[in-house]
């Protein structure tokens, strides 16, 4: 079984979080694999800026998640994918999608959407504390 190891964004703008939409109609969160001699958190600033145009600044770790799946494009091999997730805020609000990696729409959302909108349980479970860390943010 191969480990990959990635990272990804949880950004935020006022009101509003980064979600980008895939080909199939599923909205995500950006994220990438972590290249050799980069930091989690700083593949999760470049996959923001790649995935979606946006300049963003990372704040705070918010945790991690795994899963496997099969790899279609290689015998069916199982990978073991573990991605380090950070809160982030923008620095720029204008986003465009990356579309050779598939994604037909980037764009800010209410947060009060995007638990309803995310398509994959474990980034509803990232959402969730990224907005509880946004609130406390908020109150202090």
């Amino acid at each position: 079984m191969k480990r990959v190891y990635s990272s990804g964004g949880v950004v935020y703008l006022g009101n509003s979080i980064l979600m980008l939409q895939k080909i199939n109609g599923d909205w995500v969160l950006p994220k990438g694999k972590i290249e050799p001699n980069e930091t989690s958190e700083q593949t999760a600033v470049r996959e923001v800026r790649e995935e979606a145009g946006v300049k963003a600044t990372v704040l705070t770790p918010i945790g991690e998640t795994a899963y496997r799946f099969k790899n279609y494009w290689s015998n069916n091999h199982i990978i073991e994918k573990k991605v380090f997730w950070y809160l982030m805020k923008a620095i720029n609000s204008s986003a465009h999608p990356q579309r050779e990696e598939g994604f037909i729409n980037a764009r800010f959302i209410h947060r009060d959407n995007v638990l309803l909108l995310a398509k994959y349980d474990d980034e509803r479970d990232i959402l969730a504390k990224a907005l509880e860390i946004i609130k406390t943010f908020e109150e202090n």
